[in-house]
């Protein structure tokens, strides 16, 4: 990853901070993004201490010129943009009969549309120049459904018909589209899951286990890299076995 240039949303945390740092390490130049650029020290200063640069960027993923400016900005600052990821999310959790529809139009707002607006954004560059990685951060939750989780699942269901169809269009340009789908990872998400639920599905897990933010990085890593030139259009499930 030496000398690419990567942007990844939801970077403040989590699954996004460990990418962040995972890229960091390969030697791959940053642009980190969150709802708010206070939240992105701590992980700015973690990866420029790997020799790499890095940009901090607010953008709320609902506001679609915020998206677009923020990918200008990311492109201009480091010289253009080789990689994509995104992993900003939302979840409002609640049976789909209390689900309110302004919950349901939000985490849509964030989760895909905002997605939709950022690689929309970043892939004429990557088709002018002929080379460009994308990589969608989605859920088991959009493969398999989750109850109480209709509009995340939804949503997250959505990215992967999202990330098939850019696949199918940009691959004559040498241009990647892949989903890295994440099971039950220790995050905060994970965390303010109900003890009883969280319980209930960790233990449909096959590994016994929950999954790390660190082992989702690698396998985000893994469709970044060159290694994975001739992969695109794939949901890779990292579930420990919770989805099969």
């Amino acid at each position: 990853m030496k000398g690419r240039r990567a942007l990844i949303t939801g970077a403040s945390r989590g699954i996004g901070e460990a990418i962040a740092l995972h890229l960091a390490e390969r030697g791959a130049d940053l642009a980190l993004m969150a709802s708010e650029e206070k939240n992105l020290v701590s992980v700015a200063r973690a990866a420029s201490e790997r020799g790499v640069r890095v940009v901090s960027i607010g953008a709320d993923m609902a506001d679609g010129a915020a998206v677009e400016r923020a990918v200008e900005h990311a492109r201009e600052t480091l010289g253009g943009l080789d990689c994509v990821v995104a992993n900003a999310g939302i979840t409002a959790d609640q049976l789909i009969m209390r689900l309110k529809p302004e919950d349901w139009d939000r985490v849509l707002s964030v989760n895909l549309t905002g997605t939709f607006r950022l690689v929309r954004a970043a892939v004429s560059p990557m088709i002018r120049a002929r080379y460009g990685r994308i990589v969608l951060i989605s859920s088991v939750a959009g493969l398999m459904g989750n109850p109480g989780q209709a509009a995340y699942a939804a949503s997250k269901a959505g990215l992967i018909g999202l990330a098939k169809s850019l696949a199918r269009e940009i691959a004559s340009r040498a241009v990647t589209v892949n989903v890295v789908a994440p099971g039950l990872i220790e995050t905060d998400m994970a965390r303010a899951l109900p003890e009883e639920r969280r319980a209930q599905l960790a233990s449909q897990i096959p590994l016994g286990r929950l999954g790390t933010p660190q082992e989702i990085a690698a396998a985000v890593g893994f469709l970044l890299s060159e290694e994975a030139s001739y992969i695109t259009g794939a949901v890779l499930n990292v579930s420990g076995g919770l989805y099969m």
